[in-house]
């Protein structure tokens, strides 16, 4: 297959270089500057410099040339939504695959630290979350779009870690900056389900291999709640843990970050994925608490 990767340079991106370069695959890797381009040539994929906001019409059209599509670009709501248009307008007719990163945020309940009983497996209903639950829309727009020609199909991650990198880690790191302290939120007790980067990609790989037109799969193999992974952090650091309230994490983590990440709970399971990909996590991967310490990964 002829795959293309929006978001190639970021964390999951590069996870889904490999493993498609791994499986035989031609893959082209979209980035923003040479220094991510050097990288993806490394990895065995051929580069394409470009940036979805400055010239969007420019990148969306390298979409033609790729049998299979996989957007795991980050944007805000409303530029992504555009641009996943755009891209289904372009592939329009030719039943390509056009695979979407979400991600289990979008169910995610604001506790305030308290663990929340509720978790959702793919098909299960939900209320959207208040601030991020409009990609729900954007994920209908893709899930629906075999009326159009194109295989849609979409992925929700969970919380992402492995090879020393997890974005959520790094936000409790940077309480330590910040503060002295590895921080959470109320008593710690929220969450979100987590999941090693390259059983994510391996999830990406099943699906266009075999997937259905709009089929929709979380990943997640594991949770461990915030106070632990602080807990875990602290000790490794040799610095304290400790409770704050939101306002306290709006100030050291921004608005987005307190509501949307440290203040929730997430919890999910991923059925469809086993049953209907045959995926299955890794068992040497399942425990995020491994990574407190590991060595990054500059690959």
């Amino acid at each position: 297959m002829n795959v293309l990767i929006y978001g190639a340079g970021g964390f999951l991106g590069s996870a889904l270089v490999r493993r498609f370069v791994a499986g035989g695959h031609t893959v082209r890797g979209l980035v923003r500057n040479e220094d991510a381009a050097d990288a993806l040539r490394k990895a065995g994929a051929e580069p394409v410099l470009g940036d979805l906001l400055t010239d969007p019409e420019g990148t969306v059209a390298h979409a033609a040339d790729a049998d299979v599509i996989l957007y795991a670009a980050q944007l805000l709501l409303e530029p992504e939504r555009h641009t996943i248009e755009a891209l289904i307008d372009t592939l329009e007719g030719t039943g390509k695959t056009l695979i979407f990163t979400s991600g289990t945020g979008v169910l995610s309940q604001r506790t305030d630290g308290e663990w929340s009983e509720d978790t959702f497996a793919e098909d299960d209903e939900f209320v959207p979350s208040k601030y991020i639950g409009g990609r729900v829309d954007t994920e209908n727009v893709v899930r629906e779009v075999n009326a159009r020609g194109v295989r849609g199909i979409v992925v929700r991650p969970s919380m992402i870690w492995g090879h020393g990198r997890s974005p959520m880690l790094d936000g409790f790191r940077t309480s330590i900056e910040k503060t002295g302290a590895v921080c959470y939120i109320g008593r710690g007790l929220n969450l979100y389900s987590n999941v090693h980067v390259d059983d994510v990609a391996e999830i990406y790989h099943l699906a266009a291999e075999k997937a259905p037109a709009g089929a929709l799969y979380h990943a997640v193999s594991g949770e461990t709640n915030f106070r632990t992974i602080a807990e875990a952090l602290a000790q490794q650091h040799s610095v304290p843990a400790r409770s704050i309230d939101l306002s306290e994490g709006v100030e050291i983590w921004g608005t987005f970050a307190a509501l949307i990440v440290f203040s929730t709970c997430s919890r999910t399971r991923a059925p469809r994925a086993r049953r209907e990909l045959g995926w299955l996590p890794h068992p040497d991967r399942l425990d995020v608490l491994t990574e407190i310490g590991a060595p990054v990964d500059a690959t």
